[in-house]
C-alpha cells in the first residue's frame, strides 16, 4: 500500500519540556514539539502512526513518581494523555515508527552519550498496535542475544536489512549510518548501500533509516550516496532522521519522498477524501 504524505503542519499542536546535553557536562531545557501530518496510503487496520527519531533528552516520567526518563518514554506517557482527550487517535489503532537515536545520558549532561534504548521501544510496544524502525548511532540493545530476544518480543520489529509486513503496510529498514565500521552502529559504503538495495528489492512501502539521503539541490542534508541508490523508487516514503532539516517533506529521488523527523513528533492522519 503506498504511502504519501500530503503535508505536515508547520506549527505543532503538543509542546512539552525536556532537558538536552549543552556541553561542558551541563544540560538546558528545550521543547518537544508534536506535529499534525495527513498522508495516503495509511493501510485500514490503523487510524495513525507516530513518527520521531532523535529523541536524545530526558524528562520527568509521571508514572514514575517525576523520575527522568528518556524521553521517548515520556513522550509515549504525552500521547496516551492525548489519545485520552480524543486529541489523536486511540494508541492501540496507532502503529509507530522509530528512526534511531532514543538515548540520552540520565543527567542529560553528556553530548552523543550510546546507550539502551529498549525501553523506549517497549514503552511503544506497550500501548501501540506495534512499534517498527532502526537502530541509531547512539542506540544499543545490550549483547547480541539480548537484541535477538528483543527482536521478538510482541509488536515490536526492530530492522536492518529486512521488511515485516504489518497489516496493510510493508516496512523495511536499514540501521546504522554510513561510517568507520570499526565504530558501532557505522559500516562502509559499500556494505550500507547492499543492504539498502536488499531491502528495496523487497518492495517496501516504507524505508526506515536513521541516515537518510540528501536533497539534489544541496538544500537538506544526507548522504548524497542514498539519494542516488532511490533511483526507480517511485512510491516509496523513506522515513529518516540523523541530521536536522528546516522543513521535514522533500522528494528526493525516483519518485521517492522523504519525511525527515530529527528531533521532530509527526503524528500521521489518514488523508482526508475529497468532497
Amino acid at each position: 500500500m503506498t504511502m504519501f504524505v500530503s503535508f505536515v503542519e508547520s506549527s505543532p499542536f503538543h509542546v512539552f519540556d525536556h532537558l538536552v546535553a549543552s556541553g561542558g557536562g551541563t544540560s538546558c531545557t528545550f521543547p518537544v514539539q508534536l506535529y499534525k501530518g495527513f498522508a495516503a496510503g495509511i493501510p485500514p487496520d490503523l487510524d495513525a502512526i507516530v513518527v520521531a527519531s532523535d529523541l536524545q533528552g530526558v524528562a520527568p516520567l509521571a508514572a514514575a513518581g517525576g523520575e527522568l526518563r528518556l524521553v521517548g518514554e515520556v513522550l509515549v506517557e504525552q500521547l496516551a494523555a492525548l489519545a485520552e482527550r480524543g486529541v489523536i487517535p486511540p494508541l492501540a489503532r496507532t502503529g509507530a515508527i522509530l528512526a534511531g537515536d532514543l538515548y540520552s545520558a540520565p543527567k542529560a549532561d553528556l553530548r552523543g552519550a550510546t546507550g539502551d534504548v529498549r525501553g523506549v521501544w517497549r514503552a511503544f510496544a506497550a500501548h501501540h498496535a506495534w512499534v517498527a524502525g532502526v537502530e541509531g548511532n547512539h542506540d544499543t540493545y545490550g549483547t547480541r542475544d539480548d537484541q535477538l530476544r528483543f527482536a521478538s518480543e510482541p509488536r515490536i520489529h526492530l530492522l536492518d536489512g529486512d521488511c515485516v509486513q504489518l497489516g496493510g503496510l510493508r516496512v523495511g529498514g536499514v540501521g546504522g549510518i554510513i561510517g568507520d565500521p570499526k565504530k558501532p552502529a557505522r559500516r562502509g559504503e559499500r556494505d550500507f548501500l547492499r543492504s539498502m538495495r536488499k531491502v528495496l528489492a523487497m518492495k517496501p512501502d516504507v524505508l526506515v533509516m536513521h541516515h537518510g539521503p540528501d536533497e539534489e539541490r544541496g538544500e537538506l542534508r544526507g548522504h548524497p550516496l542514498i539519494r542516488r541508490a532511490l533511483d526507480d523508487s517511485d512510491g516509496l516514503l523513506v522515513i529518516c532522521g540523523h541530521v536536522y532539516w528546516r522543513e521535514p517533506l522533500a522528494m528526493v529521488r525516483g519518485g521517492a519522498q522523504a519525511l525527515n523527523v530529527d528531533g521532530r513528533v509527526v503524528v500521521l492522519r489518514r488523508q482526508p477524501a475529497r468532497p
